[in-house]
């Protein structure tokens, strides 16, 4: 392994035009880490909240600092000869940032409980667009609301990243779903599986929309109050989740007041839920839409795209050949 590697790194917190290449070390495995060379990483709205100083920004160790969570590549080392990945082992997973360096970068060193085999149908490309997306979409949806038979969900911003996802997850476990989305995603929502879809563009959801067991909001606040406006469309004692809790800080106390239930939502980098996913994605019982992809030396780029707020599945950027 080289001593020194490409990365695309911010030297402060600030806009898009912060991220640049720049060489630093190639990071150490140590104990259940495997080191990987990267083929490809993903771009999460997390990323450019992060860059911009938002979420967990303050935690940023020292700067030059390498972000980004998703992954797709190669084992180059593995913790033991006898562990379940070896080298040449294609992989795909989510790094720790900012406790590690992060993703946007020729390779990282992660924890072997965040990484699982590559879905062998799918390319580096397809498969870096996955983890970080796909695991939360899949805690929302199956974990915390419990998608099953005959549950009426309604599912914020379906045809994003995590949307797209929950949308396809919450289908396969046999809820009723219902996506809201502009007008250009409405067929795209009802090929990922969407029972019924409603065009934000055209009306107010809570005006037309109700009896909903659960909401998988992942707007919140940050746009005409959606997190707020849901609570009117749910049941009594009917569960939204939320992911952009920082948008909405008196969540639990509003949805008290209207007789429902809410909570909060962060992902966990889990081998075990990826493996479950892969196997989806193997069967083709899911499937990931790449929006648009960019080289490494693009990334700048790239955030502004998704800063945008409009893609539909995931940016991928382009690592190694």
């Amino acid at each position: 392994m080289p001593t020194t590697m490409r990365a695309l790194v911010i030297d402060q917190i600030g806009d898009a035009g912060e991220l640049h290449l720049a060489s630093v070390p190639t990071p150490s495995a140590i104990f259940d880490e495997l080191t990987v060379r990267v083929m490809a990483a993903s771009v999460n709205p997390i990323d450019a909240k992060m860059r911009a100083g938002k979420g967990a920004a303050s935690e940023i160790a020292a700067f030059p600092a390498t972000l980004g969570y998703d992954f797709s590549g190669v084992v180059v080392t593995s913790p033991y000869p006898a562990f379940h990945l070896q080298p040449g082992d294609a992989v795909y997973g989510m790094t720790r940032f900012p406790r590690t360096a992060g993703s946007f970068a020729e390779y990282v060193a992660v924890t072997a409980l965040s990484v699982a085999r590559k879905p062998a149908r799918l390319s580096h490309v397809e498969a870096a667009a996955v983890p970080l997306a796909a695991l939360t979409a899949w805690g929302m949806v199956v974990e915390t609301a419990q998608a099953a038979d005959g549950q009426r969900m309604l599912i914020h911003a379906g045809s994003g990243g995590v949307g797209h996802f929950a949308v396809q997850f919450a289908h396969a476990h046999g809820a009723h779903v219902t996506a809201t989305g502009s007008t250009r995603n409405l067929d795209f929502l009802r090929e990922l599986g969407a029972d019924e879809v409603f065009d934000y563009t055209e009306g107010r959801f809570e005006e037309q929309l109700g009896g909903f067991d659960s909401v998988i909001d992942l707007i919140g606040n940050v746009h005409d109050n959606t997190g707020t406006r849901s609570l009117a469309v749910l049941k009594p004692d009917g569960l939204l989740v939320n992911a952009p809790t920082g948008s909405w800080p008196t969540m639990l106390d509003d949805a008290a007041a209207a007789g429902v239930r809410a909570t909060g939502f962060r992902v966990s980098s889990d081998r075990h839920t990826l493996e479950k996913i892969s196997e989806l994605l193997d069967a083709g019982l899911v499937r990931v839409h790449v929006d648009r992809v960019f080289d490494l030396a693009e990334g700048a780029a790239a955030h502004r795209q998704i800063e945008q707020g409009h893609t539909r599945g995931k940016i991928v950027l382009r690592v190694g050949e």
